[in-house]
């Protein structure tokens, strides 16, 4: 299982438009963050987790030329915004591409493209095989996922675990009936928004604590902003397990069985 990080950063970005801070002026390139997706290679299967306003050029930046499946953690723009980026795998695999989500993103998404969803349909819109999920293991190309409830403030969020690989995003708790679900993953990947308390993402403080729970082999923050300071001078402050991703990291497991 390869594992490319395609974006690490909060919902505006980073740099967002018009700031001029320090971290936002950086020259380190792991100090620039794209909004937040991650892309797993399985085998011969190309998955995505969020595909949100950046989707286009992530994936055209990572080389992927194949997907066969993306996996929503929630209906955020953030998350969200690339959807109709998906045109051109119809094209090039003549076929639709398998979409995952929970009911309530599946209702925002028939507001949000209702195009998609239209009885006459206009030539060349996105052409999506909708597989709506619960909080429930589902099975997916032979390997079993297992979705994670977390609360995003008083939005339920699924993160996803496959294999070892355990995919946390926009969460400021996690109930411990859902965490022992998280319990032996060899990678943890969590948000951690910034040092300052607040409403709906973990703090720097609050996932370095959730990190030393699960106690992961390693685990990675994600949807950090700018705020949370230089990449660099961050990691040198976390335990030796914990560091902050950054746009175009690699990592490598075992397939999942």
């Amino acid at each position: 299982m390869k594992i490319t990080f395609l974006g690490t950063g909060t919902s505006q970005g980073v740099p967002p438009i018009g700031c001029d801070s320090p971290v936002c002026l950086s020259e380190n390139p792991k100090d620039k963050r794209l909004r937040c997706s991650v892309h797993l290679q399985i085998g011969d299967y190309s998955i995505v987790i969020d595909a949100g306003p950046d989707f286009r050029y992530q994936l055209i930046r990572a080389g992927i030329s194949r997907l066969d499946a993306i996996l929503f953690t929630h209906e955020h723009r953030d998350h969200t915004a690339g959807l109709d980026d998906i045109r051109p795998f119809n094209y090039l695999h003549n076929k639709p591409v398998d979409v995952y989500l929970s009911e309530r993103v599946l209702q925002a998404f028939q507001y949000q493209y209702h195009y998609i969803f239209s009885e006459k349909k206009y030539p060349g819109i996105p052409e999506i095989n909708f597989h709506q999920i619960e909080n429930k293991p589902f099975n997916l190309f032979g390997m079993d996922i297992i979705p994670i409830e977390v609360l995003h403030y008083k939005l339920p969020v699924l993160g996803f675990r496959i294999g070892d690989f355990t995919y946390i995003t926009d969460a400021n708790f996690i109930a411990e009936n859902e965490l022992q679900k998280v319990m032996g993953s060899k990678v943890l990947v969590l948000n951690a928004l910034r040092r300052e308390h607040h409403i709906s993402h973990f703090t720097l403080d609050e996932a370095v604590a959730v990190a030393e729970k699960v106690q992961a082999d390693k685990t990675y923050f994600v949807h950090m902003s700018h705020q949370i300071g230089f990449h660099d001078e961050v990691n040198m402050e976390l335990p030796p397990n914990v560091e902050l991703a950054y746009d175009g990291l690699v990592l490598e497991l075992p397939d999942p069985k």
